[in-house]
């Protein structure tokens, strides 16, 4: 199953877009999980530079307008795996689909990381927030 990481960090930062005082529970009630996943997601942004929060203070705010930040930039945030699709191990060597599947795989899946990757950069969260007010 691939990581629902990136679609919740951009949930949490489109809420906090539009009001910098909501609470990690408040946040966790709009995405319909525990409060403990969303500051864990609040805390890999803020690692990012795209979150900042004050001690003391509740709720946290965007470092940069939301046109400047784009999906592969919130992706690098959160995104846990270093490959979009990894890859099965010890194929057997014996088999002539198995001795040459882990190249071929990479290969091709490396050509649709990058090109996901490139999509996101061409996305920003101010376009994801455009779209939710249609």
């Amino acid at each position: 199953m691939i990581n629902i990481r990136l679609s919740v960090a951009i949930h949490v930062l489109s809420l906090i877009s539009t009001d910098s005082t909501l609470s990690s529970e408040k946040i966790a009630s709009s995405v319909n999980t525990n409060p403990v996943v969303i500051r864990r997601i609040s805390s890999d942004l803020k690692k990012a530079g795209i979150l900042t929060s004050k001690v003391g203070v509740p709720g946290s705010s965007l470092t940069r307008d939301p046109s400047d930040i784009t999906l592969f930039d919130i992706y690098k945030a959160v995104h846990i795996e270093k490959e979009l699709f990894p890859i099965h191990n010890n194929p057997n060597p014996d088999c002539h689909v198995g001795k040459k599947i882990q190249h071929t795989l990479n290969v091709t899946f490396e050509s649709v990381q990058t090109a996901m990757e490139n999509e996101l950069k061409n996305k920003t969260l101010e376009s994801v927030m455009n779209h939710l007010n249609e």
